[in-house]
């Protein structure tokens, strides 16, 4: 090559796009070594160990800076570059990111390292009419009851100290809130916990700021609505009332003992939150509440998620169903690429006649088989007992390859 000819001229590397996709593309390598080293540590030299040890701390401290920098655009372009390259990578950092954004370590000198997390309970509210935003958290009475709750019942340490913010999330509100927003909002709720004057909290006023979608029910509807409550929780990084028991049995134990005490609390403190929630619209305000299972911010809404879709498809075959016999009808299931996006498709038929269609989102790292496991199980509660898997479906919709499910 020769060496008389100047390089051509680029932009300077504190451009501030240049330096996002610098960052993108760090944040993804690193991710990239990591996983790849934490799922092959049988056969990782002691040198290399050395390096994935450097680069660990290179990834932890970028993830740092750039989530309390609210660098969005980087934290999700980093997580679709891995996405194409590997799905252990994408698993590794995503994970990484969501764990970083709902949870701060807050280290000061002469005193124990703290740690504060954001939480969230997704609820079904079922109504007549829907539920009425005007009355959402204007029972104080109510709100200090389920605030107070939270260590009381066991759900967090007795040591903790609990913030709940007064308002039901809608699921619009709740995914728009993307990791550099929750990770500002955990450090305004920790200041607000750590300062006896009132903070400003701008982020946390902005995930509100749109209020709940639009209802469509009518007054005598019997409506179903997805909320969420959301909290945060300050407690010492040693509190030994959340250390995991290293051996399986035990960890099963502690899980187990979690479970229960959740489940006493979703019983005996429901019209506490019902009556924080409001009423409905119609004649019957009487709320009736389902919850989910308490759970950091993603993976709380990521269940939510899942749950609701699940919903909603059962809503559009039941409706398709309406005037066939159950027995006399067929449902497919399997994967469909649209976009560049996977979906688990459910494809309802009487005969060769294609009834109606559902698709799923399907995430990159999901379990097929559990996937399609749960989407069987819950047709099985419509009474369709013909379900069959496909291999795929093809472009034009067909199903490929379909078997009978066992």
């Amino acid at each position: 090559m020769p060496k008389n000819k100047r390089p051509v001229a680029r932009k300077s590397a504190s451009a501030p796009e240049l330096k996002d996709e610098q960052q993108t593309n760090e944040l993804c390598a690193l991710a990239l070594d990591l996983s790849d080293g934490a799922f092959n540590q049988d056969i990782v030299a002691a040198a290399t160990h050395a390096d994935l040890a450097q680069k660990k701390l290179d990834f932890q401290r970028l993830l740092r800076k750039l989530l309390n920098q609210s660098k969005d655009e980087v934290l999700y372009g980093a997580i679709e570059l891995a996405r194409d390259e590997s799905v252990d990578g994408y698993r590794y950092l995503r994970n990484a990111i969501e764990e970083g954004a709902a949870s701060v370590r807050l280290r000061h000198a002469d005193a124990a390292e703290m740690e504060i997390d954001a939480f969230a309970i997704p609820v079904f509210v079922h109504s007549q009419g829907g539920l009425d935003p005007a009355v959402d958290f204007q029972d104080s009475e109510a709100y200090d009851a389920v605030l107070d709750s939270f260590t009381d019942a066991g759900l967090e340490s007795p040591r903790a100290r609990v913030v709940l913010v007064s308002h039901a999330y809608d699921l619009s509100e709740f995914e728009k809130i993307t990791y550099g927003q929750l990770h500002s909002m955990v450090r305004e709720a920790e200041q607000s916990l750590n300062n006896k004057k009132i903070m400003a909290a701008p982020a946390l006023e902005r995930s509100m700021a749109s209020g709940w979608a639009p209802s469509s029910f009518g007054p005598d509807d019997s409506a179903v609505e997805l909320r969420f409550l959301l909290g945060f929780a300050l407690k010492r990084a040693d509190d030994p009332f959340y250390a995991v028991p290293a051996k399986e049995k035990a960890a099963d134990a502690y899980f187990a003992q979690r479970a229960e005490r959740y489940q006493k609390w979703t019983e005996h403190y429901a019209p506490m939150v019902a009556r924080c929630l409001g009423r409905g619209r119609g004649s019957d305000p009487a709320l009736r509440l389902n919850f989910l299972y308490q759970d950091l911010f993603f993976g709380a809404r990521a269940t939510a998620q899942a749950e609701y879709a699940m919903l909603q498809m059962l809503a559009t075959l039941n409706q398709a169903m309406d005037g066939h016999a159950a027995d006399q009808l067929q449902a497919i299931i399997g994967p469909a690429d649209i976009d560049d996006d996977m979906y688990l498709r459910v494809q309802l038929r009487a005969g060769e006649h294609v009834l109606a269609e559902c698709d799923q989102p399907l995430d990159l790292s999901a379990d097929l088989e559990i996937e399609v496991d749960d989407v069987s199980d819950a047709l099985a509660s419509l009474g369709l007992n013909q379900l069959s898997v496909a291999l795929r479906f093809d472009a034009d919709g067909q199903p490929q390859e379909v078997r009978p499910l066992a």
